[in-house]
């Protein structure tokens, strides 16, 4: 079996709660898939017809058809791989969930780090390729082993640090604002302090030794850009 490459990747997300989708919506995007998002079971039929997506993050309660029979019936007509979402975490509704056909299960609310590696693992077992290393200018990113170079040099950053550099790598010359990174790195339900994204970006450039702030510029009242140092 051939591997896809991820420009070809669609998700078909399902979800009646708008700051979800909205969070989903960006980050997946952010990550180079292809969303489509819809809001009701009947919505989600339809879609995975037309819309013909590699995996389906599919929440468990839904308007007009409920996200089990929603399963059932994706299942019933092909091998997409499905992720169920709900705000319930009792054992038993996990595991009807995976036996209805689902290919694994997240618990609201989920960091989106969770549910995108719980995405590549559904690939995966689907032969669907996701690139690991990214590379911009003499700075080169391991998702898979968490190694960061600088030319030849190693460096180590904590797993917040990596997470952001990580973001502003896949959108390179990209302004990303500190809303952006808070929801990316931090949650969409974090509600603490916006100058925490400040800290850390402070910080990731004394790693990398960008004194003058060429490397990871600030873009004033907006947010933060990876353009120095390519």
């Amino acid at each position: 079996m051939q591997e896809q490459t991820p420009s070809a990747i669609r998700i078909l997300v399902v979800d009646d709660e708008p700051t979800i989708t909205e969070f989903l919506e960006t980050g997946l995007e952010y990550e180079g898939f292809a969303v489509l998002s819809v809001a009701d079971g009947i919505a989600a039929l339809e879609a995975a017809r037309t819309f013909a997506p590699d995996v389906v993050v599919l929440d468990r309660m839904l308007p007009k058809l409920d996200g089990l029979e929603v399963c059932r019936r994706l299942r019933a007509q092909s091998d997409v791989g499905i992720l169920m979402l709900t705000a319930r975490g009792e054992l038993d509704d996990r595991v009807l969930g995976l036996e209805t056909g689902a290919d694994d299960y997240l618990v609201k609310p989920f960091k989106f780090k969770e549910l995108l590696a719980r995405l590549r693992s559904i690939l995966r077992r689907r032969r669907i390729a996701l690139p690991h290393v990214i590379q911009f200018g003499d700075l080169r990113l391991d998702r898979e082993t968490r190694e960061v170079f600088l030319g030849d040099t190693e460096f180590y950053l904590t797993p917040r640090e990596f997470e952001i550099l990580e973001l502003l790598m896949l959108h390179p010359r990209q302004v990303l604002t500190r809303e952006t990174i808070l929801n990316r790195v931090w949650g969409y339900t974090y509600v603490g302090d916006t100058n925490v994204v400040e800290v850390h970006i402070s910080a990731l450039r004394d790693k990398l030794g960008d004194r003058d702030r060429r490397r990871i510029q600030t873009v004033r009242g907006v947010g933060y850009t990876l353009r120095g140092g390519a």
